[in-house]
């Protein structure tokens, strides 16, 4: 038996795939690991495909699953210390994704041969990371172009691409890489000119782009606070009163009358507040006082918020039930300016974490809303907002930004193509301990920095809090676990880039270009069994 054939030399394949993956991701991974972390899977693929030529068979699925299932959780475990049945679950349905793409890749190449199964292979794994992005079980943690988020050098041409962009790049050159290997000594010359090109234009674009890119002077300073209230034992089980009288005592610290914007985290007000109380909750009407000692002052704050619904009112399908009595309500995390004007706007968390803040698909799975794990503070899913709202004011105009929304580039354009000039992110990444989590996060938040051109104030309860600059480039960074308040500088812009006006191009033309390649695919099967 030729040793390509044996489950162990498979297995071998499946895990140095896993293990480069691990090695290159964010937060202090190598990143050009990724440009040949899928030759192993591509070498594994190429067996099977000869097997299923020479003896008619196949036996690709199990090798590949653990792959990516290894891939997921050695990258995601700390998910763990939030819900370790939502981190198995999160790992097994992302891992059969990833699983299928590839399997719609290596149908492709036995039905029609090396150039279009190839070539189909980018393509149906950018539409992959697509559709992902936005339906009811959403986790575009692992996207491959976010990879890069701790290497920013090399990807400032984000700003035309997205994410969506440095996906396909790794693809491609993963693929480019594995036929300089497996060829012969004719085509490795072509090859190796061709993989040049493919590293050299896009890294030599960015550094491009990075040495002549200036922000444009137009300068607002922000303060951020970040209280450190441990989210399990205190924030939504201690006095909430205490809790707003220790950030209001950090936010003086940097506090002066030159500050325009100052930023808290996620769900800073824990205790929710209805929309009937909003201009008369005591927690509110403290802050508005706390504001007419800055004339210049915005506060973002996150907050918890319900809403009544009258009995006139068309109910919504994350509404909620009163235990005790008739009617309904929608429990929402939201976020709020106040400022010394009279209007307080508010937006709901849109993007919402499937198990967490939302059970998928409600009008099947509804009744299993008692099941979504609990983070403290309101469980079940949640009601959002379908488009997001920006927070207005005579010269800012902040994107307010709720937590796992940061991990979405199209979505933050939303609010960029709604005029906003700042992204100011909210976040709570306690839940997740001392682990990886917290860490990859914050370097997430970079890439949305280059997509959109814009400075980035993020305040995190426990950290990671800081500022980002249009380039992507950190500075400020809290420590982890240390209630801090920092203030900076930073520069407002109202230009749009490529990506903020067409969002994820390449990820519509993928989806259009894999549903053609599925199609011939499967028609071409369907046609060869009538035969």
């Amino acid at each position: 038996m030729n040793s390509k054939d044996t489950p162990f030399y498979k297995i071998i394949l499946a895990l140095t795939s896993a293990i480069l993956f691990w090695i290159a991701w964010p937060a202090n991974g190598f990143a050009p690991l990724l440009f040949v972390a899928l030759i192993p899977l591509l070498l594994l693929e190429n067996t099977v495909h000869q097997q299923k030529i020479i003896k008619n068979k196949s036996l690709l699925f199990p090798y590949t699953y653990l792959s990516f299932f290894l891939f997921n959780i050695f990258n995601t475990w700390w998910i763990w210390y939030a819900s370790p049945f939502g981190m198995f679950g999160a790992v097994a349905a992302n891992a059969l994704l990833m699983t299928i793409t590839f399997h719609f890749f290596h149908i492709t190449r036995l039905k029609f041969g090396n150039g279009i199964g190839y070539t189909s292979l980018p393509i149906y794994w950018v539409a992959f990371e697509y559709f992902h992005l936005d339906w009811d079980l959403s986790w575009t943690w692992l996207n491959l172009g976010n990879g890069f988020a701790s290497w920013v050098n090399m990807v400032q041409w984000y700003e035309y691409t997205g994410v969506l962009g440095g996906t396909f790049w790794i693809i491609l050159i993963n693929i480019f890489v594995y036929h300089f290997i497996q060829d012969g000594k004719k085509t490795k010359p072509k090859i190796a000119l061709i993989l040049f090109f493919l590293l050299s234009i896009p890294i030599g674009i960015s550094f491009l782009i990075l040495n002549n890119y200036y922000e444009k002077s137009d300068p607002i300073e922000a303060v951020i606070v970040q209280p450190n209230i441990d989210p399990y034992h205190e924030k939504f089980s201690g006095n909430s009163d205490q809790q707003l009288t220790k950030i209001l005592q950090l936010a003086i610290s940097q506090l002066s009358n030159k500050t325009q914007l100052l930023v808290l985290p996620e769900t800073a007000l824990p205790d929710g507040i209805w929309n009937s109380d909003l201009e008369i909750h005591p927690q509110i009407e403290r802050i508005k006082e706390f504001v007419k000692n800055y004339p210049n002052l915005k506060i973002l704050t996150g907050l918890s918020y319900y809403r009544y619904f009258s009995p006139d009112e068309k109910i919504s399908s994350t509404a909620r039930k009163f235990l005790d009595g008739p009617g309904h309500y929608d429990a929402y995390n939201a976020a709020i300016q106040i400022s010394n004007g009279s209007k307080m706007p508010l937006h709901f968390k849109s993007k919402l974490v499937p198990g967490v803040e939302k059970m998928p698909f409600p009008s099947i799975f509804g009744y299993l809303d008692d099941f979504a794990i609990d983070l403290g503070g309101t469980t079940g899913s949640l009601g959002y907002q379908e488009s997001p709202s920006v927070f207005k004011s005579e010269k800012i105009i902040a994107a307010p930004v709720i937590c796992y929304e940061s991990v979405y580039g199209d979505y933050v354009g939303e609010y960029i193509r709604k005029g906003a000039n700042v992204i100011c992110i909210m976040t709570n990444d306690g839940w997740w301990d001392d682990t990886p989590g917290y860490r990859q996060h914050c370097q997430y938040a970079r890439l949305r920095a280059i997509e959109h051109r814009r400075s980035i104030v993020r305040s995190a309860n426990t950290g990671i809090s800081c500022f980002i600059n249009q380039k992507g480039e950190i500075t400020q960074p809290t420590e982890w676990w240390v209630p801090a308040c920092i203030k900076q500088e930073i520069n407002l812009n109202n230009e749009l880039t490529f990506y903020s006006q067409q969002g994820d191009l390449i990820g519509r033309c993928s989806f259009f270009g894999a549903a053609f390649f599925l199609a011939i695919t499967f028609l071409g099967l369907l046609f060869k069994r009538k035969k």
